[in-house]
């Protein structure tokens, strides 16, 4: 088995953060914690008011990654044009499965959530829970495509709703 070596990332780097999403490297910083000085990645993240410390020895562990390649964003948009996949299972457990491709931070997983979880307003009403879900996964989808595509939120949002109304 070959250990991952850490990646090193730069102040100003755009990055992922699987539990939050985008985010930016704003400062490496070193602190003590109980007698062991460690080093942090600063990552102010795009949407709140949030900044999270990462350390660099545990980068791996949580999933920290530099943005999408451009082809993986093509293979998304490939993605939402395709027909839901539509799962006769309960409501929790698909909920579940959901929560779980979000919060991977792989963008094709959340592709795939936005795309099952799209409704035209012809098609039957949601639950809450859904679009709950669904606007989770869209906002995070948006954001890491707007990094990519060097744009902005609402237009990146633009282009994936215009995506899903299209096909």
């Amino acid at each position: 088995m070959k250990s991952k070596k850490n990646k090193e990332f730069k102040i100003g780097e755009i990055v992922v953060y699987p539990k939050h999403g985008v985010g930016e490297i704003i400062k490496i910083e070193s602190m003590e914690v109980s007698s062991i000085k460690t080093k942090f990645y600063v990552v102010k993240m795009e949407q709140g008011k949030l900044t999270i410390r990462v350390p660099l020895d545990k980068q791996n562990e949580v999933g920290l990654r530099k943005i999408s390649s451009k082809k993986i964003i093509e293979e998304v948009f490939n993605i939402l044009k395709l027909k839901p996949k539509i799962r006769r299972i309960m409501w929790s457990r698909r909920a579940q499965e959901y929560d779980t491709k979000i919060f991977s931070g792989d963008p094709i997983k959340i592709g795939e959530v936005v795309r099952d979880l799209f409704r035209k307003s012809s098609q039957p009403e949601q639950s809450y829970s859904e679009r709950q879900m669904f606007q989770v996964a869209l906002e995070r989808l948006a954001r890491e495509v707007a990094a990519v595509e060097k744009t902005d939120y609402f237009q990146a949002t633009e282009k994936i709703e215009t995506t899903l109304y299209n096909k």
